[in-house]
């Protein structure tokens, strides 16, 4: 019997307001993020974070005070499990949550992987579409976390799945149910939103934004209803850098200008957080009633859908 230790990468987030302040600290303190040297990212870091927190804070607020990320991740951790427990019936299979900027994170959990004895591990990065400041971050992280703690179990990775079969199904039995429940499809619009980049991140080969087309086209595809008007846009911008276009609230206006109605689709969140409970469904949605937009549909992460959690699955 071998053990298989599978561990899910994702951001991460603040479990309490007091959390909020070191949370944005990490984030920006991470090199893939803000690429200047030490100890000058040190500064920059802290500085937004501190300037940052009370606005974060806010946000938080409309959430109960922390983010739902962690818990929500918990959910698709146990699910998967199950699903690989029942496959690999000869092996003892484990999955674990690492978060990025908030706990638990790569050190804590890469300690309780050495403790359980894992023979090998998987790594899992709960994002879709690869990037550098995300999954490349989550993984570098990891083998120093692993190193320091002297894990030698044979570890193999998973790059990304941007159209992968489960997800992509999982994504479209959501949209189909939101299309049904649409009063007039010829006036409407589905716009796939995925959280942006600073441009020049992408401008020096970051392949994040190909791979978010990449999705949206294949869900598209799989929908099979090529009279449907649809486009990509990215959200959740901040500071002054100019971030990959279109941006999700340009394209709301738009769609008030033109007299459509949106059918917004968070095509690179696998479980709800800020960017989708708060950005998408409070901000961007008075936004929407303000523009004029004919009406706002906001259609929901895969979560622990079964097509996506065996998707999962099989890609491990």
């Amino acid at each position: 019997m071998s053990k298989i230790a599978i561990i899910l990468f994702n951001l991460g987030g603040p479990d309490g307001p007091s959390a909020v302040q070191p949370f944005l600290f990490n984030l920006f303190n991470d090199k893939a993020i803000i690429g200047v040297p030490q100890p000058i990212r040190w500064f920059i870091a802290k500085l937004i974070s501190t300037r940052r927190a009370p606005i974060a804070q806010k946000i938080y607020e409309q959430l109960g005070g922390g983010s739902p990320l962690v818990p929500n991740t918990k959910k698709q951790a146990n699910a998967l499990q199950m699903v690989l427990q029942e496959r690999y019936v000869d092996d003892d299979v484990k999955c674990f949550m690492a978060m990025r900027y908030w706990h638990p994170m790569a050190d804590e959990v890469a300690a309780d992987v050495k403790a359980w004895g894992a023979d090998e591990v998987i790594l899992l990065p709960l994002y879709p579409q690869y990037s550098t400041t995300t999954s490349g971050s989550s993984i570098k992280d990891w083998e120093r976390a692993s190193k320091n703690a002297h894990l030698n179990a044979i570890t193999k990775g998973i790059c990304c799945y941007p159209i992968d079969f489960g997800f992509i199904s999982a994504v479209v039995e959501r949209l189909k149910i939101a299309l049904v429940e649409a009063e007039n499809n010829s006036n409407i619009r589905i716009l796939f939103s995925a959280h942006g980049l600073p441009k020049k991140i992408v401008d020096k080969g970051d392949p994040y934004k190909e791979a978010v087309e990449q999705t949206a086209a294949a869900v598209m595809d799989r929908l099979d209803a090529p009279e449907l008007d649809w486009r990509v846009s990215y959200q959740s911008r901040v500071g002054p850098l100019e971030w990959i276009k279109p941006y999700t609230e340009d394209e709301i206006r738009l769609a008030g200008v033109e007299g459509m109605g949106l059918i917004v689709v968070p095509i690179a969140f696998v479980s709800e957080h800020s960017e989708t409970l708060v950005e998408l469904d409070i901000e961007y949605r008075e936004l929407a009633e303000d523009a004029g937009v004919a009406s706002y549909t906001r259609v929901g992460t895969v979560a622990d859908d079964k097509l996506f959690i065996n998707g999962l699955a099989d890609l491990v």
